[in-house]
């Protein structure tokens, strides 16, 4: 009896050993097994990825934060009046009260031109890196003499005495230096107003003082210049409110992203690796507002234009997508080593399928915290070149010959090679990655042609 289930012991050992289903299925389970630590190796670089993002917005708050810049807007109070009748019961008559308010009319610059240079520089805390800019914003133009008649306010209700001169802006901490606003020959400092509103698109508000009455009842336009210095990071972006809005753009930084409603004029644009010049130019058909608004100033935050100033090269984007490689990776080196087990009758180990397995996914844990003191490019080859090293010196031992090892070298070569072109790419990553993932299955179809799969 013993001897019987001894020779069945024998008999499923010499099956686990030989068969080419058992080891299928033993290459699909360590796979499946190596699944996990790539999934944390994923996670690993979220949470990177995650800190980055942390210290950049640090960086950034202390630095100073998007400049969004809407003004200058005149903002004009006038008197309206409203009736209330009160019945005497005495009198058996009405009693006519007359009360006056005070609202506010908001008006926009006939023109609006807006000069602003960008010395963008990087700061570093740690491996992060913020890009941040200083900036200078000289907005000059003028207004048409004041007539709200369109709105339906007389001339003599307006009070002329108390209009002042009101910007809004996304980064009050940012201003660099005192705003001085020149209107006509005189000029005028800015208070901030407080505002308590909370929102997204929250902008704080800068007020000059009263504007002397000559400066804006003249029967001819008004001119007006005024600069802003700012601290920022991440964009700047400027509201379109004069009738006619132009600003020009210059800076040393490399990689600009223009955003908002209104890209620049192509034929002026120009973008080189010492930095970019661009125009734009607004006309109030353009845009969906008017020139005068009643009681309050409408959010117009989304009719913003500007330049976004971000570091492009996002590394943990790519190790990520690299990471995510890491299954078909795995799986394409472990089948070149179950075809030269197959075809050669060497025998290979569970264990060093592991050991394999497990090389293969360091890539990724060099490739990330390489790439945190280098370029990707770099960490890439170091890695790769570190993992196939080790892989093809360790097959050495398993397979005892060269041209087994210097195969898989080769392949690893191609494979990692493969992998990385289809992360540089991006409108032909598919078409890239589903002609080279035909190209393998071409390959392998025609390697595996002779095997004798009928044995178990």
């Amino acid at each position: 009896m013993e001897e019987i289930q001894k020779q069945h012991t024998n008999k499923f050992g010499n099956w686990i050993k030989t068969s080419i289903t058992a080891r299928m299925l033993m290459i699909g389970f360590l796979t499946l097994v190596l699944l996990v630590p790539l999934s944390f190796i994923e996670s690993l670089i979220k949470e990177r990825s995650y800190r980055q993002q942390d210290v950049v917005s640090e960086i950034n708050q202390k630095w100073g934060k998007h400049v969004l810049v809407y003004g200058p807007i005149l903002k004009v109070p006038y008197k309206t009046y409203s009736e209330t009748k009160t019945y005497n019961e005495k009198t058996k008559t009405y009693f006519k009260e007359t009360q006056t308010h005070t609202n506010y009319a908001y008006i926009f610059p006939e023109k609006l031109d807006t000069k602003t240079t960008v010395e963008s520089k990087t700061l570093n805390r740690g491996n992060f890196e913020s890009a941040v800019f200083s900036t200078n914003m000289n907005f000059s133009g003028n207004y048409i003499p004041t007539d709200l008649s369109a709105k339906g306010i007389k001339k003599e209700d307006i009070i002329w005495d108390q209009a002042t001169i009101i910007i809004k802006t996304s980064n009050l901490k940012g201003i660099k230096s005192e705003m001085l606003l020149k209107l006509n020959s005189n000029t005028y400092t800015f208070q901030t107003n407080f505002n308590d509103t909370n929102s997204n698109n929250h902008l704080d508000i800068l007020e000059s003082g009263f504007l002397k009455k000559e400066d804006i009842t003249k029967t001819e336009n008004t001119n007006f210049s005024i600069t802003m210095s700012f601290n920022g990071s991440q964009q700047i972006e400027l509201i379109p409110i004069g009738k006619t809005t132009t600003m020009s753009m210059t800076s040393n930084w490399a990689d600009p992203s223009f955003i908002g409603n209104y890209l620049p004029n192509d034929e002026t644009k120009t973008i080189t690796k010492d930095g970019f010049q661009a125009d734009w130019k607004v006309l109030h058909i353009n845009r969906a507002f008017s020139q005068q608004h009643l009681n309050k100033i409408p959010n117009l935050n989304s009719f913003a234009f500007g330049t976004k100033f971000m570091v492009m090269v996002d590394e943990y984007q790519k190790s990520e997508r690299s990471a995510k490689y890491g299954f078909l990776v795995i799986g394409l080196t472990f089948l070149i080593f179950f075809l030269i087990q197959t075809m050669s009758k060497i025998n290979i180990h569970p264990f060093q399928y592991l050991m394999i397995g497990i090389a293969l996914t360091m890539f990724y844990t060099l490739l990330v915290s390489i790439s945190e003191h280098s370029n990707f490019l770099k960490a890439y080859l170091i890695a790769g070149i570190s993992v196939i090293a080790l892989i093809t010196l360790y097959s050495k031992s398993i397979l005892k010959t060269f041209k087994f090892p210097l195969f898989i070298g080769i392949s690893l070569t191609a494979l990692y090679t493969f992998i990385y072109v289809i992360i540089q790419l991006e409108n032909y990553a598919l078409l890239v990655g589903s002609i080279g993932l035909f190209l393998i299955l071409a390959t392998v179809m025609f390697v595996s042609r002779k095997i004798d799969w009928t044995n178990g």
